[in-house]
């Protein structure tokens, strides 16, 4: 199957002034932000993409501008509203600090699928829209383009630890053990047994093994000897 590289948008400005920016428009990646963003894009370069997918929000069309900008040949660069931040509602452009003491913050944390956001949309529902995404834009790549597809989907952080959770078989309320900084880097193979959750939450690191990946098979029993001596097959 094809490989899909995760990538959460680097820092923003409301991110670095603890602000639950959620939708909200104009929200820009910072200098710092810009940096990650750009030691993403040269991780990548050895990378031959077939395509970037990314929300529609700004801070995520920047990151994926930043890719694209160190592929040759650019692939093409779609939309895709499914893979858009969490509507978190009412809570959206209030500071962390204070959202901290809402009674609806400890169900966050603990038992994120009973979670519904005041005026805004559950849990529930944000996965299953991003998984759904994930999953077809990723049949449709290896479609178009084979089995040795690698493509970038750029999304937010709520959104990519809810695909990642899926693909480790794991409850959306055991979610918040994942950790996704700005601007890592998760690869998943959707296999046609199971999905392969390749790495989590990387910033730095060689991807060029990517160039001559091989779809997912079985599990390797002991381990298996690592992308290295795959590429040197």
């Amino acid at each position: 199957m094809a490989t899909v590289i995760l990538v959460r948008h680097g820092r923003t400005t409301a991110n670095a002034s603890g602000l639950l920016a959620g939708r909200t428009e104009g929200v820009r990646l910072d200098d710092v932000g810009r940096s990650q963003a750009e030691r993403t894009a040269e991780r990548l370069a050895a990378v031959p993409l077939v395509g970037v997918v990314s929300s529609p929000l700004e801070r995520c069309r920047q990151t994926a501008d930043i890719i694209l900008g160190r592929q040759d040949p650019v692939p093409a660069l779609s939309i895709e509203d499914a893979i858009t931040e969490c509507d978190y509602g009412d809570w959206q452009g209030r500071t962390l600090k204070e959202l901290g003491a809402e009674k609806l913050w400890g169900t966050v944390q603990r038992q994120p699928s009973a979670v519904v956001f005041p005026g805004g949309e559950s849990m529930t529902t944000m996965q299953a829209r991003s998984v759904s995404a994930i999953r077809r834009l990723d049949a449709e790549m290896e479609a178009l383009h084979g089995a040795n597809a690698v493509w970038v989907a750029v999304s937010h952080g709520d959104i990519i630890k809810s695909v990642l959770a899926d693909a480790l078989g794991m409850h959306l309320d055991l979610f918040q053990r994942i950790s996704v900084g700005p601007a890592s880097v998760s690869i998943v193979r959707y296999g046609q047994d199971r999905p392969d959750v390749v790495s989590t939450n990387t910033d730095a690191g060689d991807l060029s093994w990517l160039r001559s990946t091989a779809p997912a098979g079985d599990a390797p029993v002991g381990g298996g000897a690592g992308p290295e001596a795959s590429a040197a097959s």
